[in-house]
């Protein structure tokens, strides 16, 4: 049993007066009891005990949150083992869970979990992500929470499944920015897989996308979260295949979760082969790039008005400008906003970063140099332009160094088929123009080279991000061979706040190769290290 607490901040209390005197006279139990009755007074029993969450339990981890911040909680496991298991009596939620979401956006307070079983999901998702190797979500820390008129939420970092996949899941709107590499996909998957109720020949869920990699890949994420959930069906479509062959899918069997870029998704709603009247879930990933490019939003807004009013909208990407989120809110009503407090959080802790001054004509030299001396698992070279792409790429092969190379310009077929078999780790080098420099995630890439300057300091952080995900060390190095790449570099350093010196001659290894402690501290568990060691310990350079 806890001590009661003598003394109380007055200023610091926000409750009624009675939770005042009971948090000044008694002892914790007693609060956390007086607190449950106040939330739930004057609600039916059983019928409307959701009150803003899922379930009493949720309801006692809400408490847990406000009583820590009041200063009455020190001690987590003492406090544990005073907590009723309501697990028994928890009851499956009514159907009006839309209208408590909108209650919830007003008096929002952050969850504290300690793990995805926390979020009260599916069984099936659950088994699901269990069997992805993940147990504990990514988690992050808010400086100030909502008032009544908005619920914006900054945190003092990007890690935000922690908070954002509780308020997703109850239906509410969503603006979330967050660094790459940080599972913003897992929120909109998981919080649309836990909300779906499939039904025949409807549609409930659209993803849209701005490349044809990133919608297989999202329609890959949905494919494996869903694996116990086999009533559900996902469908991709994308241009540079047939129309035909996706209008015979859509006439043999409607998917219930539609992921796919902006282009096709229209066609196939102007020619009455995919209908959206019935969507409940309007999902925009990388969401900046789609809505700043006028003619991909406007296609965006005309499959917006073919769905209906009342609907789940969410946003997705690490650079949100403060000019670009006003058309993000255009699409939703009270939205929940997740921003990055200050830009210098959004490059990546793991994540090493070199320039090198050079000619223009000593690039290729400079890089047949690097890939000889660097201790790479998977390297992304990126270039300014598809011819570059292709005389770069055969440059390499030339010189005995096996790569592929990824743009526009060629088949969708083929683009696919390279993208997995890089994904897959068949191999080691990729030369790409900015077609995969945002949202792909490929777990062994821990080299990004720029060898051609991006041109804006987005596009910068986009592609290194493609290294140094999900907690793992990584390393860039960007050639700069003109003023204008200066100028650009500089952008970088003074919007991030980073200082990116010139490459030494001499690099070690273990800055950029390894395991960085703070990711196996996150997951903790022993199955997780497992899948991870099969994943990153396979290769020999991983476990030296």
């Amino acid at each position: 049993m806890l001590e009661p607490k003598r003394s109380v901040e007055h200023h610091r209390v926000i409750f009624v007066i009675t939770v005042v005197a009971g948090c000044y006279i008694f002892s914790v139990p007693f609060l956390l009891f007086l607190l449950s009755s106040l939330c739930c007074f004057s609600l039916k029993p059983r019928s409307r005990v959701l009150f803003h969450f899922n379930s009493l339990q949720t309801l006692n981890s809400q408490i847990y949150a406000i009583a820590q911040r009041m200063g009455e909680l020190k001690d987590t496991e003492a406090y544990e083992e005073e907590l009723i298991d309501y697990e028994e009596e928890d009851e499956k939620a009514p159907d009006s869970a839309k209208p408590a979401a909108e209650s919830g956006k007003k008096g929002y307070v952050g969850i504290h979990s300690s793990g995805f079983r926390d979020f009260l999901l599916k069984p099936e998702l659950l088994r699901a992500i269990v069997d992805s190797g993940f147990e504990h979500p990514s988690e992050g820390k808010s400086y100030i929470l909502t008032e009544d008129s908005s619920t914006t939420i900054f945190f003092a970092s990007s890690l935000v499944q922690h908070e954002c996949i509780p308020q997703a899941i109850l239906g509410m709107d969503v603006i979330c920015q967050a660094k790459s590499g940080m599972g913003k996909t897992a929120v909109f998957v998981l919080s649309t897989l836990q909300q779906i109720d499939p039904l025949p020949g409807q549609v409930a869920a659209l993803v849209l996308c701005h490349t044809r990699e990133l919608a297989y890949q999202i329609c890959h994420e949905f494919e494996r979260f869903s694996t116990y959930l086999p009533d559900i069906k996902v469908a991709v479509f994308y241009g540079g295949v047939n129309i035909k062959v996706h209008k015979e899918l859509l006439k043999n069997e409607c998917p219930h979760i539609v992921v796919g870029t902006p282009g096709r998704i229209l066609a196939l709603t102007r020619d009455k082969d995919l209908g959206l009247k019935n969507v409940r879930h309007f999902i925009l990933d990388e969401c900046d790039k789609m809505l700043e490019s006028l003619d991909m939003r406007r296609d965006v807004q005309e499959i917006f008005k073919l769905t209906p009013h009342e609907k789940q909208v969410m946003m997705f990407s690490a650079t949100l400008s403060k000019e670009i989120r006003p058309v993000c809110k255009k699409f939703m009503q009270d939205p929940m906003e997740i921003y990055v407090d200050d830009e210098a959080k959004l490059t990546l802790h793991g994540l090493v970063q070199h320039y090198i001054k050079l000619q223009e004509s000593e690039k290729n030299r400079k890089l047949n140099d690097l890939l000889d001396a660097l201790d790479f698992n998977q390297v992304v070279i990126f270039v300014k332009s598809v011819s570059r792409a292709a005389e770069l790429n055969k440059l390499l092969v030339e010189c005995n160094f096996p790569s592929i190379c990824i743009h526009s310009g060629m088949s969708q077929e083929e683009r696919l088929k390279r993208y997995k078999g890089f994904k897959e780790g068949r191999q080691r080098i990729l030369v790409a123009t900015d077609l995969v420099g945002r949202g792909i995630d490929i777990e062994r890439v821990n080299i990004v080279i720029n060898y051609d300057m991006p041109d804006s300091a987005d596009t910068y952080l986009h592609r290194v991000g493609r290294a140094g995900r999900f907690g793992t060390k990584g390393l860039a190095i960007t050639f700069v061979s003109s003023t204008a790449d200066s100028e650009v570099l500089n952008q970088v350093q003074s919007r991030f706040e980073v200082d990116i010196k010139e490459l030494p001659e001499q690099i070690d290894t273990s800055t950029y190769s390894k395991i960085i402690l703070p990711f196996v501290y996150h997951c903790q568990t022993d199955r997780f290290c497992g899948v991870f060691e099969r994943i990153y310990l396979s290769d020999r350079r991983w476990s030296s």
